[in-house]
């Protein structure tokens, strides 16, 4: 007798982890754009392909500073992986946001 065909297909690959990454910056100014520049050099490095940022301009909608508790600008809030995260200032250091984001430890 021959044995049947396994209809169980191969476990595909564990997904990504996605990193979520919000950045509340004041309108087109320099610092809002160092900040996201920061961001986005060290993201490209150390989580490639892994990761999202949304920037919100409160300049543009205030409102939206009131979820995230946001008392300060630039501020780079990490939704995911929980738990959330908060760095403010420029992210000009990159020691210090890998250890805000969690990625390195002190």
């Amino acid at each position: 007798m021959k044995a049947k065909p396994s209809s169980a297909k191969a476990t595909p690959p564990a997904p990504r982890t996605k990193w979520q990454l919000r950045l509340y910056v004041a309108g087109r100014t320099q610092k809002s754009s160092e900040a996201l520049a920061n961001l986005k050099r060290i993201c490209d490095t150390h989580l490639t392909g892994q990761y999202r940022i949304e920037v919100i301009d409160l300049v543009k909608n205030p409102a939206l500073a009131s979820g995230d508790q946001i008392l300060a600008l630039p501020t780079l809030v990490r939704k995911l992986p929980p738990p959330a995260r908060k760095i403010i200032g420029d992210l000009s250091s990159e020691h210090r946001v890998l250890v805000g984001l969690d990625l390195r430890s002190n």
